[in-house]
């Protein structure tokens, strides 16, 4: 996936979680790596931001260049074993008759976070205030648009949060690690069958 690479020290910024409380945020964690230690890779909506400007939708977070905006939101996730907690969304605003383009276009890439999980009104799943994110940068919202909002990587680390798991290590917000593929490849996937 990506040759050469040490997922200890070739993300930009961790995020170190201890017993659900965050307690550092380094930029290397060789020091803190096991030998049981395990790394997986989750997508991310980053991947489908390119088919979005090439379709003529270009992400306002793009247009600004900040980071995405992501919200903690008040739908519960699906628990895993002792894993449970709230989504986190990010939100690309849009204008209505772009919208059945952008569900189209994302829901092909089930594997960074798929189609919209809602669309419009940000308080029915608990947002209070479109301006102020929880993760990222705000982005301005235009005359007419509507915000879209998908699941984001982010909902992990909340679940870390909720779960109080003794030990964990994640990226931190809008800080992934970037592999050399490209979003088109995520299209041909064996496993999207």
């Amino acid at each position: 996936m990506a040759p050469g690479s040490d997922i200890r020290k070739d993300v930009p910024q961790y995020r170190v979680f201890e017993h659900g409380i965050l307690t550092d945020e380094p930029t290397d964690v060789t020091d803190l790596w096991h030998d049981d230690s395990v790394a997986f890779l989750l997508g991310c909506s980053f991947t489908f931001d390119d088919a979005l400007s090439t379709a003529g939708i270009k992400p306002r977070h793009i247009e600004m260049g900040v980071n995405v905006p992501m919200f903690k939101t008040a739908i519960r996730a699906d628990p895993s074993n002792r894993l449970h907690g709230n989504y986190v969304v990010s939100m690309r605003p849009m204008l209505p008759h772009q919208i059945v383009a952008a569900t189209s276009i994302t829901s092909r890439y089930p594997f960074a976070h798929g189609s919209p999980i809602h669309i419009g009104d940000p308080s029915e799943i608990g947002i209070a205030d479109i301006s102020v994110p929880d993760f990222g940068q705000g982005v301005e919202m235009r005359q007419g648009e509507v915000p879209v909002f998908w699941a984001c990587g982010v909902t992990p680390q909340l679940a870390l949060l909720e779960s109080k798991v003794p030990f964990a290590i994640t990226h931190s917000p809008g800080k992934m690690f970037v592999t050399d593929i490209d979003g088109e490849a995520y299209l041909h996937h064996p496993l999207r069958a």
